[in-house]
């Protein structure tokens, strides 16, 4: 190929890069995937994963989302039946970590928290713009989502998505924990603390005394 060749073809990626989503499922992103990731700061999803979702022309792995815990929620729903049912997503990954601030607090001190602050949590709307979606009285805390054992949380998050109507059965699903104190990845562990001892793998290890809100179990 000569290099004129190898410009045009360049050129020609980069236009379909640009408007890539006006081709739906024609246009997924490279990898076919969808991420579901904590927002801390100290997780390198790129790093971790082995792929390149959040960079300019050459990133574009991944349909990225995140959020605290990198729990599932309504909107993470919300986004992962938009990739996978229009944009040619075939595969979900769960990202969790160790050491998470939701494993270091308990969720019904938050709710105090902002009880004390004069905030009304039973009548605290959930999208403003979407009025019709509320939380029965007294959910609040469980709501916020806060974590016992990070690895437990990853496969009821995996668990959850799999058995969510929006998110067709041929989809590939996995979780995985990142360990921030070592910088590694790994699958979780259910059941044991042998081989994630030396990590703040649960709320008990940062000092967080009592069972969370029961979202988890």
């Amino acid at each position: 190929m000569s290099l004129k060749q190898e410009i045009e073809a360049r050129i020609a990626e980069t236009s379909k890069w640009e408007i890539r989503r006006q081709y739906g499922a024609d246009g997924p992103n490279m990898r076919r995937l969808w991420v579901l990731a904590c927002m801390d700061e100290r997780l390198p999803v790129d790093e971790a994963l082995g792929i390149n979702s959040d960079g300019p022309i050459g990133g574009g792995d991944a349909h990225l989302f995140r959020n605290a815990g990198g729990i599932v929620t309504d909107d993470a729903i919300r986004s992962a039946m938009l990739t996978i049912n229009f944009f040619g997503t075939k595969e979900i990954i769960v990202l969790q970590h160790t050491g998470c601030g939701m494993l270091s607090a308990h969720g019904d001190e938050l709710e105090k928290a902002l009880t004390a602050k004069g905030i009304d949590v039973d009548s605290v709307p959930m999208d403003p713009s979407l009025p019709e979606m509320t939380l029965a009285k007294g959910a609040f805390a469980k709501w916020i989502g806060m974590m016992d054992d990070v690895d437990e949380t990853c496969l009821k998050t995996v668990d959850y998505i799999k058995n969510h109507p929006l998110i067709p059965d041929d989809i590939t699903i996995s979780g995985w924990v990142w360990e921030t104190e070592f910088r590694r990845l790994r699958a979780p562990i259910s059941g044991t603390t042998e081989g994630r001892e030396r990590t703040q793998y649960a709320a008990s290890v940062m000092g967080v005394k009592g069972s969370q809100p029961p979202r988890w179990s």
